[in-house]
């Protein structure tokens, strides 16, 4: 699907042309090379024009009001009900940087300012852009696939991303698997020039100097406060519950109801619990089954819907489901994502879209911004390392994945590993994170890590994707960059206490839940992987991953895919995980013609 793209370049008329060549739409002489094509509805934004400036994106704002009364005070007045594209870009032309950090919301923004494109990516990433050069244009889309319609780009396969994706299960940074084709890191203002240079200004970045001081910004808070100043865990605490009731309270529907998307874990069930607190309309509650035989966790959602009052309801997948849309649910995806709850989480958006809703809350976020439990195998790893070294964080950081990493050399053919020798190592997406700079303690650097890599391109944008496929906004309230501010300013002592994760998270909302709830360990979803691959996607698999079209393209060694078909080749029974990994990949590859 064809989103917002513009093109721009010192040849106006070259870069109309090429716009329209990206496009499809005509090329009007004396136009701006600017254009919005296929917006999804209800947040696709422009054309705009100010200043000189020409500005379309993909634009939700949460604060409309804060961003009004600022450039109120500038002197530089919007009108009260300009669409929020608008907004955003009156923020910029008159504020700048200033104006861009203080906005709460989805958005990206591609201006056109003379021959340079300027793109603007929210501090999180939830929605995203991206960018590549040709026959001196730059061109940018909200789209992977208009770019790979360009007919000025000569693109391919891009063989570094394919390992990046085999070892993260997902893209962590700038690379996709076009080769010339960029992703927009999010927090990051990228001025595409003229020239065909290309110049990032950060606008925003966590960080957690003020943990370490032992306090929270001047004039926040005092409750709490110890006498010599230090700040109690209660202050944390119940600054922490203003925050996520206002990072709720600005993401609810005016006047419609809203659905949550209910796992029955701390994080999904604390928004229920504010959503049903906040809220003057029904909420409804929505929760994945995928048979009475497996170990899941509705037991737990049903608890928290009956206790918050809302309108619940089972959604049940089967594996024949998930074969039959497996195809088409990866092809939604600019970037493949090794998820295998993928195809639930489409079939959720469309049960929430044919209930007649079209905000979705989720409790995305708890675990990246907060300290789950992916983080512990990281610190046991740093009380017992021996080597010294700054790259042995980072490789035991790849190891802790648990994907393909270490299964490349035998996964991966000779021809394939023979042409990655040269490529830039997959370290470099972690190893900035993972020593000191923005953050000094070690927990922090890890939910850094998480938050800049996993968050923006893996939790965000697959839930941004599938959501509006159906035409419903996924909101993540725990994803707030208030509360994420907080989260990085709370001492680790107080993330995690001892061995209890995300403490200050659960006292927070303690008195909205019951404590079976709020005390339960994690235990996540089982998504049944092996079972699909032994059944209803055993056929599929074969067919895709052992046919002349995959043998061409000289990937995957044949041999290393049927022992993990079998069932062999790992001491642990992990084989499904690695298949599903690599069959998202290849039908992602099918989709976009590589």
């Amino acid at each position: 699907m064809a989103r917002c793209c513009a093109c721009a370049g010192p040849d106006e008329d070259r870069a109309r042309a090429q716009l329209a060549a990206l496009t499809g739409a005509p090329a009007r002489p004396g136009s701006a090379p600017a254009a919005l094509i296929d917006g999804e509805p209800g947040h696709a934004s422009g054309p705009f024009t100010l200043d000189g400036l020409t500005a379309v994106g993909e634009v939700t704002l949460h604060n409309r009001s804060d961003l009004l009364a600022a450039l109120a005070a500038a002197g530089a007045a919007a009108p009260a009900g300009c669409p929020d594209g608008e907004l955003l870009l009156r923020c910029w032309a008159r504020l700048g940087a200033a104006g861009i950090r203080a906005a709460e919301g989805m958005f990206v923004l591609i201006v056109v300012d003379g021959a340079d494109l300027v793109l603007i990516r929210d501090q999180v990433g939830a929605r995203t852009v991206f960018y590549a050069r040709a026959d001196g244009c730059w061109a940018a889309s909200t789209s992977l696939r208009s770019l790979r319609h360009w007919p000025a780009l000569g693109t391919g396969l891009n063989l570094a991303a394919v390992r990046s994706f085999l070892t993260f299960a997902y893209l962590p940074g700038e690379e996709t698997l076009l080769r010339g084709v960029l992703e927009a890191l999010p927090g990051r203002i990228l001025r595409l020039a003229a020239d065909g240079s290309a110049t990032q200004e950060p606008y925003w970045e966590p960080s957690d100097a003020l943990a370490l001081r032992g306090g929270l910004p001047a004039g926040e808070l005092t409750a709490g406060e110890h006498p010599d100043g230090r700040l109690g865990p209660e202050a944390y605490a119940s600054r922490l519950r203003t925050l996520l009731e206002d990072a709720t309270r600005c993401r609810l529907p005016q006047d419609e109801s809203v659905a949550v998307l209910l796992s029955g874990g701390v994080d999904s069930s604390l928004v229920t619990a504010l959503a049903a607190k906040l809220h003057t309309r029904p909420v409804h509650t929505y929760s994945i089954s995928f048979g009475d035989e497996l170990p899941n966790e509705l037991g737990y959602s049903g608890l928290v819907a009956e206790h918050c009052g809302t309108r619940h309801r089972i959604l049940t997948v089967s594996g024949e489901q998930v074969a039959a849309r497996l195809a088409d649910t990866v092809a939604l995806l600019d970037s493949p994502v090794g998820d295998p709850l993928t195809v639930p989480n489409l079939m959720l958006a469309e049960a929430v879209a044919g209930d007649g809703l079209r905000v979705s809350l989720n409790g995305e976020g708890g675990d990246p911004v907060f300290g789950g439990p992916k983080n512990l195998p990281m610190l046991v790893h740093e009380l017992h390392r021996d080597d010294p070294s700054p790259g042995a964080r980072a490789e035991a950081y790849l190891r802790s994945y648990r994907k393909c990493y270490q299964d490349l050399p035998v996964l991966l053919t000779p021809e394939a590993l023979r042409a990655l020798a040269g490529e830039p190592h997959p370290e470099r997406f972690v190893a900035p994170y993972l020593r000191p700079g923005a953050m000094q303690s070690l927990l922090n650097q890890l939910l850094h890590c998480n938050l800049r890599t996993k968050g923006a391109h893996h939790i965000l944008t697959k839930v941004e994707r599938l959501t509006a496929s159906q035409g419903v906004q996924g909101r993540s309230p725990l994803f707030d960059r208030r509360v994420i501010d907080h989260a990085f300013a709370t001492p680790p002592r107080w993330k995690l206490n001892g061995t209890v994760e995300k403490w200050v998270l659960k006292e927070a909302v303690r008195d909205l839940l019951p404590d079976t709830v709020t005390d339960r360990p994690k235990s996540g979803m089982r998504v049944p992987v092996q079972k699909w691959l032994r059944g209803p996607l055993h056929e599929l698999s074969g067919d895709l991953l052992l046919g002349d079209r995959a043998r061409q393209r000289g990937l995957l060694r044949p041999d290393t895919v049927r022992t993990w078909m079998r069932g062999e080749g790992t001491l642990l029974p992990r084989q499904g995980g690695k298949l599903w990994l690599v069959l998202t990949l290849e039908l992602w590859l099918r989709a976009y013609d590589l």
